[in-house]
């Protein structure tokens, strides 16, 4: 199971700096975060740069009486959502996968100040998990965030980064050469206005040429889609809770979603309005499929491989038979309800993560081959990693 992003709490969780804390310029700085107040997991930032400040996380409660927010505008300055060019080309079977994870935490002598160990997203071989390359980051991002995304060719990946207290994520790209060594990141542009948090999801168009992502808004949940080159971006809003799942139609004109508590559909990118769901086409009701997570397309467009509970399954989107079973995924009986995965270029091979071992699904016959994650530092330690090919 790939973990969420983010600290959760009672309440708002405000990043104030305190001042800058040397360290000795290596891959191993360390972080103190104070949290004054109750959190259930540690945060979910990960490596950062070289000289890492320290940084003091309060918890402001919240109250019945706090003032509701209002509507956040919705950015309207990409006039075609659509994708742009010919998809990246598929040569075969994933070689490589791409893993971020989140920093180890601790609280020695039963301290309320945690102490971080940076770790970094990293390029593993796809048929052993073997570490291959540490990923860099851009200037300015401080520690990756736990969230990636990949195109088909199994070469172009898309990751997002903190850059500090009161401070929005960041995107950036990353290509990977014929060995698996990664590019230099490249910033994505445009999007410093807005404010992402915790739970957003990522989904790279088949060109690369756009970015959606799904994240929660005051009253709700809203999808935008941003132009890698530009930074100007189309957003759409919806009441319902939370949007799990994202994926591109193999010709980039359609994304299929997964919205809590609604199903699953497909939004038309040509459509004009901002309502979500007045431009989605509902394919498959939750009703009908509980504990939906993630989705993908067939390299046809025809169908959408997504996950119900612990099974994958295969839904044709203009109906004309019933959905079926690809393969059941067998996992401990404390492991979450749902599943998230990622799905190859080929349409043949998923590959899902759970704790610190990644399993690489063939569809084409259900089987599983389970292989162990490794990585420079600190292997093992901490929360499992997200996953992407």
């Amino acid at each position: 199971m790939l973990p969420r992003a983010g600290v959760t709490t009672a309440g708002l969780l405000v990043l104030a700096l305190v001042g800058a804390c040397g360290d000795d310029g290596g891959d191993h700085a360390y972080e103190r975060v104070s949290l004054k107040g109750r959190a259930s997991s540690t945060a979910r930032a990960m490596s950062s740069p070289p000289a890492s400040p320290s940084l003091l996380a309060t918890v402001a409660q919240s109250s019945d009486s706090a003032a509701v927010s209002p509507p956040l505008p919705m950015a309207t300055s990409l006039a075609s959502p659509m994708a742009t060019s010919s998809p990246l080309p598929v040569t075969g079977p994933p070689r490589f996968f791409v893993t971020a994870r989140a920093p180890l935490a601790r609280f020695p002598n039963k301290s309320k100040t945690a102490v971080f160990t940076p770790v970094r997203p990293a390029v593993h071989d796809a048929t052993t998990g073997e570490f291959l390359a540490a990923i860099p980051l851009p200037a300015g991002v401080r520690s990756s965030w736990q969230v990636l995304t990949a195109a088909p060719d199994n070469r172009t990946f898309v990751l997002s980064g903190w850059t500090g207290p009161d401070s929005t994520l960041r995107f950036f790209r990353v290509h990977l050469a014929e060995d698996g060594s990664p590019s230099d990141p490249i910033p994505v542009p445009g999007l410093e206005s807005d404010a992402l948090g915790a739970g957003h999801i990522l989904a790279l168009s088949p060109d690369a040429t756009r970015l959606a992502y799904a994240a929660p808004i005051p009253g709700g949940a809203k999808i935008s889609v941003v132009d890698l080159a530009t930074g100007q971006r189309r957003d759409w809003s919806t009441r319902a809770s939370v949007v799990t799942g994202l994926a591109w139609a193999p010709d980039g004109q359609r994304i299929a979603l997964v919205v809590g508590g609604w199903g699953i559909g497909v939004l038309d990118l040509g459509l004009k309005g901002s309502d979500l769901l007045a431009a989605t086409r509902l394919v498959k009701s939750s009703n009908d499929l509980p504990f939906l997570e993630s989705v993908a397309y067939t390299p046809d467009g025809r169908a959408l491989i997504c996950s119900a509970g612990h099974a994958i399954m295969r839904i044709p989107i203009e109906g004309g038979e019933e959905p079926r079973v690809l393969a059941r995924v067998t996992l401990p009986a404390d492991a979450s309800l749902t599943l998230r995965f990622s799905l190859d270029g080929t349409g043949q091979y998923l590959l899902y993560v759970h704790r610190w071992r990644g399993f690489r699904i063939d569809l084409a016959n259900g089987s599983t081959t389970p292989m162990p994650i490794k990585t420079d530092e600190h292997s093992g330690e901490g929360d499992s990693p997200n996953a992407a090919w």
